[in-house]
């Protein structure tokens, strides 16, 4: 076990702000869509597959950067995904064209991923469980600034310089994260515990991974509650301009109530990790979300469309989604002690991969309203507390 330099709270706040690569790279550009349809002659459908495609990217990379972070270390993968990361957000600020830009995305959401990747798995390889599970609260408090300030930052770079700004500040933001990346992380996995990257290895891992009924229903537990909550996310554009007919430069008002929620159950839980069990965090967890989801079905079906209370009832599932995230990920993780990279992999394959089918195919077919929005939120949390209960079972 390499102790990092940094020091615990030096090595969550660099994990966290290289994980914002990929929700800045979501939401820092949701003000934009309009223009981008006008420049591009695309419609809303069109601009959501830009999440789409930026998320399937994202997801199936990990599969790549998770054995990857295995057999050559931490830092190596996550320096190596920044320098791609950089170059391909600035092709995304000089697209030409729907299909330029396109392509752009895909790229920058296949060098996203590794940084998210690397670093969860090095805060296991230094960390117990329970001082992991700890700082992965903290990473998620961190991270979900992101969430809050991307669209403000966005908002205001697209009214003052245009869309193109919004992607060069992201590739600056990359640059940044390289180079601090590179002077303040120590490889954290020891030279003995490095794993094969033959093919054939890989696919065997994967193919555990994947047989193991219990891990599975734990990624799948998380990753449909969590895309509860990114049907908002990316139905946002919708909400703000044609529910609720804002600006661009209001996002701010669904995305920071949002985040308040996200960063105090992140911190709760951290709170919580060092009494309790994670199985019993993921418990009070549900209680909260079954909450939010209630109070999102009431105003959706009783009331006129209110932001207050769609706000307030995302707030309270924001808050249980936080609340779970760093109990799920450590009970996913420790299925597979020895391949922690791989284990991170899949979970952020099957977390990024519903989110972006939720973005890419389940949004663009449903009605564009309030109350179909909470109907589908009410499916996949269901789905959700299904599959925890399946994953409890397997361990009895």
């Amino acid at each position: 076990m390499v102790k990092q330099k940094i020091g615990f709270y030096g090595l969550i706040m660099i994990v966290a702000f290289v994980s914002m690569t990929g929700p800045f790279s979501i939401d820092t550009y949701l003000p934009s869509f309009a223009s981008l349809e006008s420049q591009f002659s695309i419609s809303r459908g069109l601009s959501n597959q830009t999440i789409a495609a930026y998320m399937y990217a994202t997801a199936i990379s990990t599969l790549f950067w998770g054995p990857l972070s295995d057999r050559v270390g931490r830092k190596l993968v996550i320096i190596g995904s920044l320098v791609l990361y950089s170059i391909a957000t600035f092709f995304c600020a000089i697209a030409e064209n729907y299909s330029e830009f396109l392509l752009s995305r895909i790229f920058q959401g296949f060098a996203a991923s590794g940084g998210m990747v690397a670093g969860r798995a090095m805060i296991r390889d230094v960390y117990d469980s329970r001082l992991a599970q700890k700082a992965m609260s903290y990473v998620l408090m961190l991270f979900a600034l992101a969430p809050a300030i991307a669209p403000v930052i966005g908002g205001y770079l697209h009214n003052y310089f245009g869309w193109r700004s919004i992607f060069y500040f992201l590739c600056v933001y990359g640059v940044i994260m390289l180079v601090l990346s590179s002077m303040l992380f120590k490889e954290s996995l020891d030279v003995t515990r490095r794993r094969s990257i033959h093919p054939l290895r890989v696919l065997k891992v994967y193919i555990r991974t994947f047989l193991n009924i219990r891990f599975v229903s734990i990624v799948l537990a998380l990753a449909t509650c969590f895309a509860g909550l990114f049907v908002y996310i990316a139905g946002a554009p919708t909400v703000i301009f044609n529910i609720f007919t804002l600006q661009s430069t209001d996002f701010w008002l669904l995305f920071l109530p949002v985040t308040s929620g996200i960063v105090t159950g992140s911190f709760l839980s951290g709170k919580l990790s060092r009494k309790f069990a994670p199985e019993k965090i993921v418990y009070l967890s549900l209680l909260v979300l079954s909450t939010g989801v209630s109070c999102n079905l009431l105003q959706a079906f009783l009331l006129a469309p209110n932001l207050l209370m769609v706000v307030v009832s995302m707030s309270i599932y924001a808050f249980g989604i936080a609340l779970s995230m760093p109990a799920f990920s450590i009970l996913a993780i420790d299925c597979f002690p020895d391949n922690k990279g791989t284990a991170s992999a899949v979970q952020s394959f099957v977390q990024i991969l519903l989110s972006g089918i939720v973005a890419g195919f389940l949004l663009p077919f449903v009605s564009q309203d309030l109350m179909s929005f909470a109907i589908l939120q009410l499916l996949l949390f269901l789905m959700g507390a299904g599959l925890w209960a399946v994953s409890v079972s397997m361990r009895r």
